[in-house]
């Protein structure tokens, strides 16, 4: 099975290394080959998805992604700054569905901005639809208005659009994720002000049909957003598109203490998938030994799960780590007094000390 390494820029290669050295404790013979990718790869060749490293990815069983940006690149045109590199490969790859989970393990009920009562115990799915919407839709740009109050100004505008199969298919790896959970399913949309999300409610609404097994209700998006904080556990499995579920998704990592315990899997038809954090590059802390590697080292857990049906090493890592966290170790953005503050290196031979 082979594996594309891409660590990327930031923390990417720090945390990148420590869930490589968690698989290369496994005793499986997986092939791992290395490329640059973001700012990395505009420096090796000029663009941040190298030709080589697009082409090791479509090669590849998984990929396991660290993260790309850094501030240094912001006076780049856009196209060329490190965050094509991502929009890239899920082009590419058709990686059309992004599986968010939001699990708060016990023992860092503590580290939630949220009192424990609320929040203890949550455990959330979101689904992000990842390859349409506002970040894809076509026309977009810089132009004179046309019309309007503002008619003759300089203004800029993208297109908002999600075709009927793109929702159809999203709908349907909710539904089946839901009926592997709990059987409830939230449908997040603005559907009061949007054509585009009436349309996607309609849509989610007839595919329901087919999992009448399933509890289906509609949420505008600023409600979900309120709900994610005074009631998340009303939730258990979250649908919605692309630019809500970015949003979403970075507000439910808070619920869990950090964001630096999310892990995420954006797959294809046929579940090939890319596996990365949740979090960014952190080009602040790079190279200081900080970063939580956490995140990860489970997205590699669920590489094993959804890409490589290697299910029995998925739990052992994710076993692995409820047995750190149990003994105690704590990066610094999951730290709280009672606890032992360790690095990046630290944690993740820890994880490697607990499966061996």
């Amino acid at each position: 099975m082979k594996i594309a390494i891409l660590p990327g820029d930031g923390i990417g290669p720090e945390i990148v290394e420590q869930a490589v050295k968690v698989l290369n404790v496994l005793g499986e013979s997986f092939e791992m080959e290395t490329a640059p990718v973001g700012g990395a790869g505009y420096e090796a060749s000029g663009h941040p998805l190298p030709e080589a490293t697009l082409k090791l990815a479509l090669e590849a069983d998984a990929v396991l992604f660290g993260a790309v940006g850094d501030w240094k690149y912001d006076t780049l045109d856009r196209p060329l700054r490190p965050e094509q590199a991502i929009l890239g490969l899920r082009k590419n790859l058709k990686l059309f569905a992004n599986l968010r989970p939001a699990i708060l393990y016990p023992e860092l009920a503590g580290a939630s901005t949220l009192k424990p009562e609320v929040v203890s115990g949550l455990d959330i799915l979101i689904i992000r639809e990842l390859t349409g919407d506002i970040y894809f839709g076509q026309p977009r740009g810089v132009r004179e208005c046309p019309d309007g109050p503002f008619k003759g100004e300089r203004e800029g505008f993208d297109t908002m659009r999600y075709a009927e199969s793109e929702i159809r298919r999203i709908a349907h790896v909710a539904f089946q994720s839901a009926q592997k959970r709990s059987k409830r399913l939230t449908s997040v949309d603005k559907a009061n002000v949007l054509e585009t999300f009436q349309f996607w409610k309609d849509i989610v609404t007839d595919v329901h049909k087919e999992y009448p097994d399933v509890a289906l209700d509609h949420m505008y998006v600023d409600n979900a957003a309120m709900q994610l904080v005074r009631a998340p556990k009303r939730f258990d499995v979250i649908v919605t598109g692309n630019m809500f579920g970015d949003i979403l998704s970075d507000q439910a990592s808070m619920l869990t203490g950090s964001i630096g315990m999310l892990p995420s899997a954006s797959l294809d038809a046929n579940n090939k998938g890319l596996y990365e954090p949740s979090h960014g590059s952190a080009p602040d802390i790079a190279g200081k030994n900080l970063a939580n590697p956490l995140a990860t080292i489970l997205s590699a857990a669920m590489m094993l799960r959804y890409s490589l049906n290697k299910a029995e090493q998925a739990d052992r890592i994710e076993n692995a780590v409820k047995k750190v966290l149990a003994q105690g170790l704590r990066t610094a953005d999951i730290y709280e007094e009672g606890t032992t503050k360790v690095g990046t290196g630290e944690m993740g031979q820890a994880v490697v000390n607990a499966l061996s």
